[in-house]
């Protein structure tokens, strides 16, 4: 896309095509690098970092940064590094370089770069692009969702029971927390048609915002770079995005449940009495 000067860029459209333009450079090196031997790290027990991951930070924050060097921002690898960045009411992009390591590292075809854009530490720009299989999500707040261009829209699904389901299991691995996720799902598959762990949270929540799941859910995962592209891109779609427990969600608590909004109440009954 051409710039036209400072004042293009700076609108929420502006921002949108910057998200865009690093989603897809960042989305060349993943694919690239896909089907090649990988350098795998260690961050925990079953958490895997990667040398595309940094690579793809570095390339989204360096092509952000030139355009808007004012903008704060906070990135999966820089914070891993460096300790938690707090989220103020300034415009701070929010990135996942790669979500979807593991998957990565497997040959596994969910990975994606996820780009959000928070503006009074509200998701403003939401941008989600898997570059495996080319498609690219992408929501602007009160302008629409929408998938490679064309507008999409969560499920009108009404009953939990033939839901398609999404959770995933997290990278710890300690016995309360195997037990506590287990036994939530062994509830929950007698309440729903069937369930789905695709390895991604972002990607999860582009699967409610076009459609392709009815409900989701996560607990304990990365932190606010997994849910803050894909926040914007559900609601934008008429999704609806909040706590497990029904209350307000929160881009920091490392706590998400999204649906369409005619099974938001079943799905947080089914969630909370497994609290």
């Amino acid at each position: 896309m051409a710039d036209t000067g400072r004042s293009s860029r700076t609108s929420l459209f502006g921002y949108l095509a910057s998200a865009v333009d690093a989603a897809r450079k960042a989305g060349e090196i993943i694919r690239n690098g896909f089907h090649q031997n990988k350098h795998v790290e260690h961050k925990g027990a079953v958490d895997l970092v990667t040398e595309t991951d940094k690579a793809c930070e570095e390339l989204i924050f360096n092509h952000l940064k030139q355009l808007y060097p004012t903008h704060k921002f906070i990135g999966e690898e820089t914070t891993a590094a460096f300790g938690t960045t707090e989220l103020t009411d300034e415009p701070t992009w929010i990135v996942d370089p790669l979500d979807g390591t593991t998957n990565f590292v497997h040959g596994f075809p969910f990975v994606c770069v996820s780009i959000g854009l928070t503006i009074g530490k509200i998701p403003t720009i939401g941008v989600v692009y898997n570059p495996i299989i080319d498609e690219l999500f992408t929501g602007v707040h009160g302008k629409g969702a929408f998938l490679n261009e064309k507008p999409i829209k969560a499920s009108s699904q009404t009953d939990l029971m033939t839901a398609l389901l999404a959770t995933e299991a997290g990278t710890k691995r300690d016995k309360l927390t195997i037990d506590a996720t287990t036994q939530r799902i062994n509830s929950l598959l007698f309440k729903v048609r069937s369930l789905r762990m695709c390895g991604s949270c972002a990607l999860d929540l582009c699967g409610i915002a076009c459609g392709r799941l009815d409900a989701f859910y996560e607990v304990g995962f990365g932190g606010p770079w997994d849910v803050a592209g894909g926040a914007v891109i559900v609601r934008e779609a008429g999704g609806v995005i909040f706590d497990p427990s029904g209350g307000d969600f929160d881009i920091t608590s490392q706590r998400v449940a999204a649906s369409n909004p005619f099974l938001k109440d079943e799905l947080v009954a089914a969630l909370v009495e497994k609290e």
